[in-house]
């Protein structure tokens, strides 16, 4: 892809980002908040440099940047065997489906303080809730990608004399990866939610802890600091997961 290519791709965003940025200093400019309800745009980012000056920024991203990835990488490893044993067991799958469906109709912010009794208030506690918010959505399309692969296939396999571990890796992992990366670049992002839900409930570090420490003191500009580290942190989880999209699904060209 040539460079005008590339520009002319992230362009409209942006542009979206620069309207973005003027509307929010025009509505500062006038409204005439202070600055402990609407900070402008240059505080926010005079903010933004003192906190990566003083390190604590870099500290506590890295700390919530942990919980989020092993949390999404113990979620997705969990959803994607628990989905594969379901998708090939209807009778399991009727089983265990009320459980799973119920589950997701407890809201995470509800039961995470009991996590945080259960396992402490250290960083497990903040990588089970974000396993568990990531589980379902990859669950579900592992299910959908394992059922999708036409039975043609699979007789075309045992026609060849292909071993179970040979279907697993040369068909149902190839034509099911479509759907995963789906169900990845969901939990990818809801993953950032789980890792700020367990820092909010009970934490002395991460960007959770940076949120309620700005808001106890009312340094709304750090509050959007850590706003924007986390938007930051969302979107490069999911670049990533698009980077390895591309690159896993060449054939799809």
């Amino acid at each position: 892809m040539s460079v005008f290519k590339r520009v002319q791709n992230i362009l409209p965003a942006i542009l979206s980002i620069i309207f973005a940025l003027l509307a929010w200093q025009l509505t500062v400019q006038v409204t005439q908040l202070p600055r402990f309800i609407l900070p402008a745009p240059a505080d926010v980012w005079l903010r933004f440099l003192k906190a990566l000056d003083d390190g604590s920024l870099l500290y506590h991203t890295g700390i919530t940047l942990a919980e989020i990835v092993l949390g999404l990488l113990s979620g997705i490893l969990f959803a994607t065997a628990t989905g594969y044993v379901l998708a090939k067991s209807r009778s399991l799958e009727k089983i265990l489906s009320p459980y799973l469906v119920a589950s997701q109709a407890i809201p995470v912010v509800a039961i995470a303080p009991l996590l945080v009794i259960w396992l402490g208030d250290g960083i497990l506690s903040k990588v089970v809730i974000c396993a568990l918010i990531v589980f379902f959505p990859v669950l579900v399309n592992t299910v959908v990608g394992v059922r999708a692969v036409p039975p043609a296939l699979y007789d075309l396999m045992h026609s060849i004399r292909a071993t179970r571990l040979q279907i697993l890796l040369k068909l149902e992992v190839p034509a099911s990866l479509p759907v995963l990366f789906g169900g990845l670049r969901i939990g990818a992002t809801l993953s950032v939610i789980g890792a700020i839900v367990g820092e909010l409930v009970d934490a002395e570090q991460g960007l959770g802890f940076l949120l309620q420490l700005g808001d106890f003191q009312y340094d709304t500009s750090m509050v959007f600091v850590a706003v924007f580290t986390l938007i930051a942190l969302a979107l490069s989880l999911y670049g990533a997961v698009t980077l390895l999209e591309r690159k896993f699904l060449k054939w799809q060209k």
